[in-house]
């Protein structure tokens, strides 16, 4: 049997549960303390850090964004084994993350810390589709991808070490088509390059 509430107790609770209720606290609190609550909340849920982050465009060094971004693999590339062979349900928003931060660090001039952290998503991510029914995470990977793949295309790194990192990303994919023909395409590229 649901349990009664009065009148009074259900009023308090749509007005606590509203966004304007919610704007109305917080419109009475210091900016120290939201910023406080904010970093908190964020600490305690990477979803909170991840929106905050795409919201404020955050600043980080080189190596904090790395170990987000390895987060952020491991987050997105995440399901639960129980699932495998049925459309289950995976982080968009890590996703999003992944390639928002390998963006950021060949904007850096970390290229390379871009390229390895590829290798790492390719390796989860295709096992990720490769254990669901339909692999609709496919596009998200190659979305994060791209972004890489179009900083290798204009680089002045050794062709040896892009044909390498090319033949290891195939290498990694566990179903076989991911990027595929663009990785075989900016081998080839390389490989022509260095002839």
């Amino acid at each position: 049997m649901p349990k009664r509430t009065s009148k009074k107790a259900g009023k308090a609770a749509k007005t606590t549960d509203s966004p304007e209720g919610l704007r109305k606290a917080l419109a009475k609190r210091t900016k120290g303390e939201l910023i406080d609550a904010l970093v908190e909340f964020a600490g305690d849920d990477r979803g909170i850090l991840r929106r905050l982050d795409a919201r404020f465009e955050l600043e980080a060094p080189p190596q904090e964004l790395v170990a987000a971004t390895r987060q952020a693999i491991a987050d997105a590339t995440y399901f639960d084994k129980r699932d495998i062979n049925r459309n289950f349900r995976y982080d968009y928003a890590a996703y999003s993350a992944v390639k928002r931060n390998l963006g950021r660090l060949i904007g850096l001039g970390q290229l390379r810390s871009a390229m390895e952290l590829s290798l790492e998503l390719m390796e989860k991510g295709s096992y990720q589709v490769e254990m669901s029914d339909e692999g609709l995470m496919t596009d998200d990977i190659e979305e994060c991808l791209q972004v890489v793949m179009e900083a290798l295309q204009k680089c002045d790194l050794p062709a040896g070490e892009v044909i390498a990192w090319c033949a290891e990303m195939i290498k990694r994919d566990r179903v076989g088509f991911i990027y595929d023909q663009e990785l075989r395409a900016l081998q080839l590229q390389f490989e022509g390059a260095r002839s």
